[in-house]
């Protein structure tokens, strides 16, 4: 599996995936407060970098990926 180095801390678990590699999942919150607090971003500035660095960056079949809370909306039908 693929690590974020410097992230560790920030792990939430693993994601098992049929026919794929297992891949590590990132806490998006922990993620964010990390590049706030250690990184000395703003929150828009490490929301961005998040997104573009780390979110953005593809490294194959066991890139890890991100956990956010669901909202409502994330659950309504498309009708």
């Amino acid at each position: 599996m693929r690590k974020m180095n410097g992230f560790d801390d920030c792990i939430a678990g693993v994601v098992e995936r049929i026919n794929q590699p297992n891949i590590l999942c990132y806490d998006l919150d922990k993620v964010l407060k990390k590049l706030v607090n250690e990184h000395g971003m703003t929150e828009e500035e490490a929301l961005e970098y998040w997104s573009y660095n780390q979110l953005g960056a593809w490294v194959g079949d066991t890139t890890p990926c991100f956990l956010r809370p669901a909202i409502e909306e994330d659950f309504e039908d498309d009708e």
